[in-house]
């Protein structure tokens, strides 16, 4: 038998849950797909939020005629057998070419596909849960509109719920019985997911006994179903740059409860690696120089937390994220180093001030090279007064101190010993 989602694949735009921003009467999307003029098109968003259904729907509508491959599974040889056909295929309404997980597919199998789709022959609806941006190749993003289909809320799956428990009712001619907390249970524990969420109903409604002609499914059953929250994270999908993202804009941003929050996420993913390096990122960008202390601290919690492993690992790493968080924050060497390396990238450098270079050294320019250094030990508070940057940016400034106290302290000091 058909999985109960396939079973319950919507037919029309009106049975989809969800995607109103797309599918809402006055949208654009929905009264294109209306008029019968489909263009190229790729799908964007998470899995199990109806980017397959409604490339479906759109072909049943048109009139087209449907072809499918997943870049999964898919060779190049599929696409081209595909496209070899399309004079023979007959269709009269056209071809709709659909390409699940397009991100799948190499450049090369992309390229394949564009003669046809500058040319008209078929329509290429795609889909993919990666950003397209990243993963689809360019002159073929150039010929196609992006939308993008968001996850689902919890009330969007609970409307699906309830579909699909009134069908399976139907098809078994036994009710289901869903309380309350059972179904909001299973529509919070899919993550957006209606796939999901279904594949945790169909299983649950296996598992309940009939009693009094019924079945009724309990929250202990669906808890059993769906041990623990569904969360999208991909190490190597946009979820995972998300989340890391938020971690440490969370902790600049000196908001514990959302860096806890991430850092939680990342945790329960089992991502302690980037947990660990985004900690001690942020120690060093975001505090700095505002509190350099923090940085020993902060590695000291790291090394801890690489030791101990997972599950202890939050302790140590949840003490360094609500101490960075709540620290004082400044940003002025991060600035500072990436002035200088714009500089050198620019090219702007020049030769180094020949009192500063080795002069440890037996070449022809032995006798000038660091000769008229003035060694600032020798010298009252430990300074002189000489050039140190090369003369094409002598007058440069990288480092402008924070405002911070530990800053402006440095900066008082160092004014009144220069006599500034």
């Amino acid at each position: 038998m058909e999985p109960l989602a396939q079973r319950l694949r919507p037919r029309s735009l009106d049975e989809v849950c969800g995607q109103q921003h797309l599918l809402g009467k006055n949208q654009v999307f929905r009264r294109t797909v209306e008029s019968g003029k489909i263009p190229n098109m790729i799908f964007y968003g998470p899995s199990g939020v109806g980017k397959t259904t409604v490339a479906s729907i759109i072909a049943a509508g048109s009139g087209m005629q449907l072809h499918k491959l997943n870049g999964t599974t898919a060779s190049t040889s599929d696409i081209k057998s595909v496209l070899a056909d399309i004079g023979t295929l007959g269709a009269a309404g056209g071809i709709l070419l659909y390409l699940d997980e397009i991100q799948y597919f190499n450049k090369r199998q992309q390229q394949s596909l564009l003669e046809c789709v500058e040319q008209g022959t078929v329509t290429l609806i795609a889909s993919t849960t990666e950003n397209p941006y990243f993963y689809v190749y360019n002159a073929l993003l150039s010929r196609c509109t992006v939308f993008e289909f968001k996850s689902l809320t919890a009330d969007d799956i609970r409307v699906g719920l309830q579909n699909a428990a009134a069908r399976l009712g139907a098809e078994d001619k036994t009710p289901i019985l869903i309380p309350d907390d059972a179904l909001d249970y299973l529509a919070q524990s899919a993550g957006g997911d209606m796939r999901k969420a279904l594949g945790n109903l169909e299983f649950a409604v296996t598992a309940a006994p009939i009693e009094n002609g019924s079945r009724t499914i309990t929250l202990d059953m669906v808890q059993q179903v769906a041990v623990r929250t569904a969360m999208r994270y991909d190490k190597l999908g946009d979820d995972h740059y998300d989340i890391v993202s938020a971690y440490q804009k969370s902790m600049r941003g000196s908001d514990p409860d959302a860096a806890l929050h991430y850092l939680g996420r990342l945790l329960e993913a089992g991502d302690l690696p980037s947990a660990c390096r985004r900690l001690m990122v942020c120690a060093c960008e975001d505090v700095g120089l505002a509190w350099p202390q923090i940085i020993p601290i902060v590695k000291a919690a790291v090394d801890i937390a690489n030791a101990v492993g997972l599950p202890e690992a939050r302790l140590p790493l949840a003490d360094a994220v609500v101490l960075v968080a709540t620290a004082p924050k400044s940003n002025s060497a991060h600035d500072g180093i990436n002035a200088a390396i714009a500089d050198i990238q620019a090219g702007r450098t020049g030769p180094i001030p020949r009192q500063l270079q080795n002069k440890h050294y037996d070449g022809a320019d032995a006798k000038v090279k660091g000769q008229h250094y003035l060694y600032p030990h020798d010298y009252p508070n430990h300074w002189v007064a000489q050039q140190y940057l090369p003369d094409a940016i002598k007058d440069r400034q990288y480092y402008v101190p924070g405002e911070n106290k530990n800053e402006q302290a440095f900066a008082q000091y160092w004014k009144k010993i220069k006599g500034e």
